[in-house]
């Protein structure tokens, strides 16, 4: 029987919620949620595709210098006179290179003797406007072991 009395007590101490106050507060929260989803998947989307155009446009850049970088002058190496870049050679080399992996760039040289590429490239996003530009740069420089 006291036990009957307690629970009584019980249910009279909490009063019980209106079951219509929270109506409608889920659908509010999967809207915002799977908005807030889909813009974070489209940052990866096309984050990750830049991230791919500057990989792509490093590589070249740094292939297209090494190949430059490779382009030895015969004549001096055969005569004895020093193993040197041919500059006209390297710089076509590197050229044609670039042109060879679809894409263009610029060809310069250091101080040091080193061959610079930069290779500028553009990105066309899937969700967001505009384009993005990346730039690669690659550097190499002939060296000459032994002698």
């Amino acid at each position: 029987m006291t036990h009957r009395i307690w629970r009584s007590k019980l249910r009279l101490s909490f009063p019980r919620r209106h079951p219509r106050g929270d109506r409608g507060s889920i659908t509010l929260f999967v809207a915002v949620v799977s908005v807030a989803i889909m813009l974070l998947i489209a940052l990866v989307i096309d984050g990750a595709g830049k991230l791919r155009a500057l990989n792509h446009a490093e590589a070249a850049a740094q292939e297209a210098a090494r190949t430059g970088a490779q382009a030895v002058d015969a004549g001096k190496a055969i005569s004895g006179a020093g193993i040197t870049v041919d500059r006209n050679a390297a710089q076509n080399a590197a050229v044609a290179y670039l042109r060879s992996a679809g894409t263009a760039g610029t060809v310069s040289w250091g101080s040091d003797g080193s061959i610079n590429v930069a290779v500028t490239e553009t990105y066309h996003p899937f969700f967001w406007p505009g384009d993005m530009t990346v730039t690669g740069r690659g550097s190499a420089t002939l060296i000459v072991q032994g002698g």
